[in-house]
């Protein structure tokens, strides 16, 4: 079984931010950290070079693949901001109703700014993944 290449490092998490050239970016990352704290409960850590995540979880899937996932998490891309804070469930897609402006992964919402997205959405979001998380796989 292949291991994951995204894995929790050492790497300092206001580096990373400090050296996102865009200065929105850097802004909305350093909020996104605060949000992202306060719903977790969890300090901020980077996530192989350029995702920082939230506490961690380790999923099974049923063909047998394995590993370890931050519970919440983002990256602040040259495109956009990746957020990793959704399920990607169909039953819970209606929590996106109200996101705002953004783009959709499979699990990954997309926005170019926080200010494109409604903030208490996202928290809504953010703690409803949790939810899911933590009644499906093994959070560490």
């Amino acid at each position: 079984m292949a291991k994951n290449k995204t894995q929790p490092t050492n790497a300092s998490v206001t580096d990373f931010i400090n050296a996102v050239e865009n200065e929105q970016k850097r802004k909305d990352s350093y909020r996104l950290i605060e949000l992202m704290k306060a719903v977790s409960g969890e300090e901020p850590y980077m996530w192989g070079p350029s995702i920082i995540g939230f506490g961690s979880y380790h999923y099974k899937y049923k063909s047998g693949h394995e590993g370890d996932a931050p519970i919440l998490g983002f990256s602040p891309r040259k495109a956009a901001i990746s957020l990793y804070a959704f399920t990607g469930l169909d039953k819970h897609k209606h929590q996106l109703d109200t996101l705002g402006k953004f783009k959709m992964g499979k699990a990954c919402i997309y926005v170019k700014k926080l200010e494109d997205i409604d903030e208490k959405t996202l928290i809504d979001v953010m703690k409803q993944t949790i939810s899911f998380i933590e009644t499906t796989y093994e959070r560490q």
